[in-house]
């Protein structure tokens, strides 16, 4: 197989892109780094395109591998034909790579393979040809043989009969077309174990859907009631045409002696061998396409939820509510810097709310406080009543903000936050990080394990490699594109840096710690460990502020000096106007990019993302994002009522609808049948984690604390 080619039909994209990405992948250069500053050569292919272009490449290179492996078995075994041998190195999946294997792969004892001990295998080839002229049973007593442990005719018929059967059970086309058949016509039918049982699967215990029209939720949630014991679940395939067609292909002519021994066999190779593997295998494939999904789903919800723009600039209270324990705050300066923590008791059992008020009071005098960062969990809804009490009592203008405190216990527990904050206890470290995740959403978040994160469905059910992998690409992509301050940085976002593994990062804390700023890039080729393959990767997403190279403070590459500097000149700057910002007309300047690039000896695209870098040094994207709703007044689910218009965030998104927090503490639902007038496969066509959006109660169901929302207003 070509694997450039195939690559480059299913993406879309030319040979040339494909060869070159491959190359520079298999040349141990990184997604974001290709994706950035190796334009040229991959004609600007982005960081979404070039992770599946990787992911294709890694399945195809093991499925060639594969069919080497299987090639090479059935030679040894002298089986292999030229015929077989053009099927297997033509097979597009490793299914078919395995279908075609079947008959060749070394098995454990078997019914066939008892009978074919028993010498049964003439009297199978005998049955097989349908030319009998003589009764079966006589044709049967030739093979009996008690020696052998066959009695009588009929063990004799039986015993063929089952190697006739795993003979048609290994046939690859047999299994191919049995697949088609059960995935077209196929249902996928679940039942209750117990149909008088409460559960969250209620919709499911008499559930009846066509297997080609299986949406991945559905599936995911009916593995999860499965596992949990409470369906049953299970593929019923058109059985009938399935034997008919078996039927076909194995019955020739129609025998008295034959025919029905024959049918019987097919009936018995789909039930005992066949059936069970293909179900098997549907089920598995409708898991795999539903985790993928679901994964595409959980990584552009982080991906928004990790661009989320940061507010600058603020002292921030962070709160961590809680009942008994109490609520733990943290005072964080606008650099990130924890200035004080304390606990207060306005909440059940304690009830101390004048005396958490006054010590909040208090904290605000003294520290200028501007926001306060509330967490959605437990007594949230009875903390933030305090807050807008509170706030009516101060002078001064304070607003809040309620944020997703998912994964928060799960860093504050970690030996991260020990070695961040080892005089804090885990409601200490919690509050701070509640005020650090408002002011800085990427650099707090990345110290959190992104499947803790909680934007996706179902992420504990599956294929966990797959989906950490997925996961840390994204956040590597989102690292990547806002680029880091070399020296403010955490080792726990230097990690995600291009080119920079966890000892490395680490390896840049001690280095900054034991020497001071870093003054150029070029003193990172000073770390340990940090070598100049690696600098090359790394070196365009770190930014020094103030260093001795004002081009460290932008996104130009080392690489790119030289030629930005005779850009400059070509154009009258000097480097004193990159350092003073002076140079934002550059663009105006230049008429002919082709001419220009090739009088500084860099390419078109790459120039052009030079002269961007200028005019905006190192631009944050996350300014495009919007900005967070920032509050003074609690909405409770009770004031709600059909037809009020409110503004939210979108907090989550799945594949049936969108959660949006309107200010209540329970997340409303938006089906995805609200979201627009036009008709949409899934709402991350529209909407995405983080976005405001404007919508409209549709129902208040206080009991269940369930919010119908729509957005059609």
């Amino acid at each position: 197989m070509d694997i450039i080619t195939k690559i480059s039909q299913e993406l879309a994209i030319g040979n040339h892109q494909t060869e070159a990405a491959v190359k520079l992948i298999d040349e141990g250069n990184t997604i974001p780094f290709i994706a950035r500053y190796r334009k040229e050569a991959t004609g600007a292919l982005n960081d979404e395109v070039l992770r599946r272009l990787y992911e294709r490449l890694n399945y195809l290179r093991n499925l060639e591998e594969r069919k080497e492996t299987v090639l090479a078995s059935i030679a040894e075994q002298g089986k292999l034909t030229d015929e077989l041998k053009a099927q297997i190195e033509a097979a597009e999946t490793m299914v078919l790579v395995e279908d075609l294997y079947r008959p060749y792969k070394p098995k454990r004892r078997t019914r066939a393979t008892i009978a074919k001990e028993k010498g049964l295998e003439p009297l199978a080839n005998i049955i097989t040809l349908q030319m009998i002229v003589t009764p079966l049973e006589t044709e049967a007593a030739k093979f009996v043989d008690s020696e052998k442990g066959v009695e009588t005719p009929a063990d004799a018929i039986a015993g063929a009969m089952d190697i006739i059967a795993e003979a048609i059970s290994d046939e690859a086309d047999y299994r191919t077309r049995i697949r088609d058949l059960t995935v077209k016509k196929g249902r996928v039918v679940s039942v209750a174990k117990d149909p008088e049982a409460e559960s969250v699967y209620e919709m499911y215990y008499d559930f009846d859907e066509p297997v080609a029209r299986m949406a991945g939720h559905r599936t995911l949630a009916l593995n999860r009631g499965e596992s949990e014991k409470f369906l049953t679940v299970k593929v019923e395939a058109p059985v009938e045409d399935i034997l008919r067609y078996l039927e076909k292909q194995v019955i020739v002519r129609d025998h008295p002696e034959t025919t029905q021994v024959l049918k019987d066999t097919v009936a018995d190779a789909y039930d005992r061998l066949i059936a069970p593997a293909i179900e098997r295998e549907i089920r598995s494939a409708l898991t795999e396409k539903a985790e993928d999904g679901a994964i595409s789903v959980f990584g552009k919800n982080l991906q928004q939820l990790l661009m989320q723009p940061p507010i600058a600039g603020q002292v921030v209270l962070g709160w961590d509510p809680a009942f008994r324990t109490g609520c733990k705050l943290a005072v964080v300066d606008p650099t990130g810097k924890v200035l004080d923590t304390t606990v207060i008791y306005p909440t059940a059992p304690q009830n101390k709310v004048e005396e958490a008020k006054a010590v909040v009071k208090k904290l605000i005098a003294k520290y200028h406080i501007t926001l306060i960062s509330l967490g959605n969990g437990t007594a949230s809804r009875e903390s933030e009543q305090v807050i807008v009490d509170l706030l009516k009592e101060i002078p001064v203008k304070i607003q809040y903000i309620i944020v997703n405190e998912a994964g928060a216990s799960v860093y504050s527990a970690s030996k991260l936050a020990t070695e961040e904050f080892p005089n804090f206890d885990v409601g200490q470290r919690s509050a701070a990080s509640m005020a650090r995740r408002l002011q800085d959403p990427l650099a707090e978040l990345v110290k959190i394990d992104p499947k803790s994160i909680g934007v996706g469905q179902y992420q504990h059910d599956m294929n966990q490699k797959k989906l950490s992998e997925a996961l840390g690409g994204v956040v590597e992509d989102c690292v990547n594109k806002v680029g880091v301050d070399l020296n403010t940085a955490s080792a726990s976002l230097l990690e995600y840096i291009s080119g920079i593994s966890k000892t490395v990062a680490k390896n840049i804390v001690v280095y900054r710690e034991e020497n001071g700023r870093f003054a150029s890039r070029a003193q990172l080729l000073k770390v340990a460990k940090l070598g100049p393959k690696a600098y090359e990767q790394c070196a365009g997403f770190m930014r020094i502020l103030g260093g001795s190279n004002p081009l460290d403070a932008t996104g130009v590459h080392p690489e790119s000096y030289e030629a930005t500097k005779l850009l400059l000149d070509k154009l009258g700057y000097t480097m004193e106007d990159v350092a003073s910002r002076r140079v934002e007309g550059i663009s105006k300047k230049i008429a002919d990019y082709q001419r220009l690039a090739d009088e500084i000896a860099v390419g078109v695209l790459t120039l052009q993302d030079i002269v961007k870098e200028l005019e905006k040094p190192a631009r944050d994207p996350r300014e495009d994002m919007p900005k967070p709703i920032l509050r003074s007044d609690v909405l409770e689910m009770k004031d709600l009522t059909p037809g009020m218009i409110l503004k939210g965030t979108v907090r989550n998104v799945i594949d049936f609808g969108a959660f949006v927090d309107i200010g209540v503490h329970q997340d409303g639902l938006v089906h995805i049948s609200q979201i627009c007038d036009r008709f949409i496969k899934h709402p991350l066509e529209v909407v995405s984690v983080g976005d405001i959006v404007e919508v409209k109660v549709m129902s208040v169901d206080l009991k269940k604390q369930r919010i119908q929302l729509t957005m059609k207003i």
